[in-house]
């Protein structure tokens, strides 16, 4: 018999998303599957602004729609949210510096029918709602295996951006811990230097790196004009639920990128972190979108 190669235990984080990763999925229907999730939370947000964090929440949004996963947003980007208007439905806009506001997200985890939580963070806001998330001894329950966590942290190229690991890599020691390099606005990062990766990167022990490719300038502008989410232009529907008309060409582009990201999300196991009983939707296929966009 072929035995399994021990895993490295100095590397936790990683080899709990590659468990994720191996698990295979039982095709559960929604309802049972809602019943026995553990709360999740996902947390996506940077200290440095401009790094394009609401379009990761919104590209989480819709993929995790597309595999049948109901979620809840929280749009911390107080009075007016980016977040909300692309996804109002789903999506609540917050204040988290505000207790108020805190127990309205944290006090239902439990209690909401809904398993799965967005939330996008205000730019430089990531360390403030990781510090409240501590006071309010929701990491203590998060290393007691009560919620799932994760943290996507958006990375810009500056030096900054960087230096934000370090701050806050005590906060995520239990969180599934990803570094997102996001190219939409043509970021370049720091690969090409071994040294500066090593220097900054290797300070805080991640579940990995995601990549976030970039999108075709005319095709992310008209998504913007729409105020719809990805899913939905590809669909070719308004908010309403009508023909919007829009380009073959600019939904292909959508489209293609947004399976790019799905194969993102599948590579570090994202359903299986969040909502392991989860059923898998087929990918998005050019003239076939997904049911997300569908039904948008």
């Amino acid at each position: 018999m072929t035995r399994k190669p021990l895993r490295d235990p100095r590397n936790l984080s990683s080899n709990k998303a590659e468990e994720a990763r191996e698990q295979p999925a039982p095709q559960y229907t929604a309802q049972e599957a809602g019943r026995n999730m553990k709360p999740s939370v996902i947390i996506i947000g940077a200290d440095k602004g401009g790094v394009g964090k609401t379009t990761i929440a919104r590209a989480v949004l819709d993929y995790l729609a597309n595999n049948n996963v109901i979620t809840r947003a929280f749009d911390t980007e107080n009075p007016r949210g980016t977040l909300h208007r692309f996804h109002p439905e789903e999506t609540e806009i917050v204040d988290l510096t505000s207790t108020a506001d805190q127990m309205k997200i944290i006090d239902t985890l439990e209690t909401a029918q809904i398993k799965v939580s967005v939330i996008d963070v205000r730019a430089g806001g990531l360390s403030i709602a990781l510090q409240a998330l501590h006071d309010m001894g929701f990491l203590d329950a998060v290393k007691e295996g009560e919620f799932n966590f994760v943290v996507f942290h958006v990375l810009g190229s500056s030096i900054s951006s960087l230096e934000e690991i370090e701050e806050i890599a005590p906060y995520v020691e239990d969180a599934q811990y990803f570094l997102v390099k996001n190219h939409v606005n043509d970021t370049t990062f720091f690969e090409w230097d071994p040294v500066t990766h090593r220097k900054y990167f290797e300070k805080v022990q991640t579940a990995g790196e995601l990549t976030i490719p970039k999108l075709n300038e005319i095709a992310y502008e008209q998504v913007e004009i729409a105020g719809t989410p990805f899913s939905t232009f590809v669909a070719d529907k308004t908010a309403e639920g009508d023909h919007a008309g829009h380009s073959f060409v600019l939904r292909g582009y959508v489209r293609t990128w947004q399976n790019k990201i799905a194969e993102e999300f599948d590579r570090v196991g994202l359903l299986g972190l969040v909502a392991p009983l989860a059923p898998r939707a087929p990918a998005v296929t050019p003239g076939r979108p997904g049911k997300a966009g569908r039904e948008r």
